[in-house]
């Protein structure tokens, strides 16, 4: 199978990476920084011969450098997993924080994830099958101290995939809203943490690809996966 992962030099996406390359499947992989995410490529590839990974540098805030990697994803075929994974987490207070994060917010956050989803939609379609995955979080179910634009960002992702869910049920393509709560990722660089109190990215790697694994009958609309001793 084809499987497209945004932000899959770290965190989740890696792991998700992971998990698709050790079942032997093709990935197109991206994200912003272009050595982690070709050391990424060296490490699937070594670990995992018996998949295919091919990798673009590609700043997901640029709505032009997003469609151009949809564009060149489908040059190989017609995805059958899109995993909306790339973004970005910048804490603060609605009322304190600077000029910009809100948009910055939602380009990465939801832009991202709309434009490359609008990109190889058609080709999907067309194909009358396919699975999309948008990483939301915890974040989207309900507010918290601290969450400013990004939680806003998180809100209109899931309110994203529900609306695309609707719209695709005809053409027998799934949509699945994955909300992680605290996952050991790059957003969490700076911060001390318990490591009793935060779950690894591949806990949320396994659950989509199992979710991924289903009939075709059958669909996970909504993965919510918190830390066994609740939110931080």
């Amino acid at each position: 199978m084809n499987i497209i992962i945004t932000g899959a030099s770290k965190g989740i996406g890696k792991a998700i990476a992971e998990q698709f390359a050790n079942a032997g499947h093709t990935l197109f992989l991206c994200s912003r920084g272009e050595k982690q995410l070709y050391d990424t490529v060296a490490y699937l590839q070594t670990n995992y011969p018996q998949c295919t990974v091919k990798a673009k540098v590609v700043d997901m805030r640029v709505k032009e450098e997003v469609k151009k990697f949809g564009i060149w994803c489908l040059e190989f075929g017609v995805p059958d997993i899109l995993i909306n994974n790339a973004g970005q987490f910048l804490p603060g207070s609605i009322h304190e924080e600077g000029e910009g994060v809100l948009e910055q917010m939602i380009e990465v956050n939801l832009y991202s994830a709309y434009h490359l989803t609008k990109t190889i939609l058609p080709a999907m379609i067309a194909a009358r099958g396919g699975h999309i995955f948008n990483i939301c979080s915890i974040a989207s179910l309900h507010a918290y101290a601290n969450g400013g634009s990004y939680s806003i960002s998180k809100f209109a992702l899931l309110g994203f995939s529900k609306n695309l869910r609707e719209e695709l049920k005809p053409h027998g393509i799934k949509v699945t809203a994955v909300c992680p709560g605290a996952t050991m990722s790059a957003s969490w660089d700076g911060f001390e943490v318990d490591p009793q109190r935060i779950m690894e990215a591949a806990d949320i790697a396994k659950m989509v690809y199992a979710s991924s694994q289903l009939s075709p009958q059958a669909v996970v609309e909504d993965i919510v996966v918190r830390p066994q001793f609740g939110d931080l």
